[in-house]
């Protein structure tokens, strides 16, 4: 899914949410790898693991919205 010249690696758990949903599955594949790595910073930046769910979920649904980078975030800073 995620290419290598990404700077995060997908994590199990957010391909898990977005592998359950074809709408997801289809917008993360329509999606840059940059967005794509966006999605992945925001969900691995949360701290505690309930706002790292919340990440995740809002990943799936907001994909499937059609929104193509996370909202009200400044972005990756590892880039």
């Amino acid at each position: 899914m995620v290419k290598k010249e990404m700077v995060h690696k997908m994590p199990v758990d957010l391909r898990k949410a977005i592998a359950s949903s074809l709408g997801a599955r289809a917008a993360w594949e329509d999606i840059t790898p940059l967005a794509r790595n966006e999605w992945i910073c925001w969900v691995i930046s949360a701290k505690k693991p309930e706002t790292r769910n919340n990440h995740i979920e809002r990943t799936r649904t907001e994909l499937i919205e059609g929104k193509r980078r996370p909202c009200c975030w400044a972005g990756c800073p590892h880039r």
